[in-house]
C-alpha cells in the first residue's frame, strides 16, 4: 500500500484529515474538508505555475498544509495507477 504522507518542512503529512469525497459536494470529487475546493483544482493551478503562496492569496481561507495535502493525495493516486506500454 502506498504512503498517504509526504515530507513538508514541519514533518511528515497524511492527507485523508484534509482531503474528503462526499457524492454531495462536486460530484463526489476530492475536495478539501470544509470547502468546495478540489484537489484537481489546486492541481491545476500548481501545474500552470501558480505558487502556493499565490493559490493561498486567490483563496484566503487556504493553508499551506491544504496545498501540501492536495500533492500528498495525488502522489498517492499516482503511485498506485499502472500503465501498459501496447506496442502499434
Amino acid at each position: 500500500m502506498a504512503r498517504s504522507l509526504v515530507d513538508t518542512k514541519e514533518g511528515l503529512m497524511d492527507w485523508r484529515s484534509r482531503i474528503v469525497a462526499d457524492a454531495n459536494v462536486l460530484v463526489g470529487k476530492p475536495v478539501i474538508k470544509g470547502t468546495r475546493i478540489s484537489v484537481e483544482l489546486v492541481m491545476d493551478l500548481l501545474a500552470a505555475g501558480y505558487t502556493p503562496d499565490q493559490i493561498r492569496q486567490q483563496y484566503d481561507h487556504l493553508t499551506l498544509d491544504d496545498i501540501h495535502a492536495c500533492l500528498a493525495y495525488a502522489r498517492e493516486v499516482i503511485s498506485s495507477e499502472r500503465m501498459f506500454a501496447v506496442k502499434g
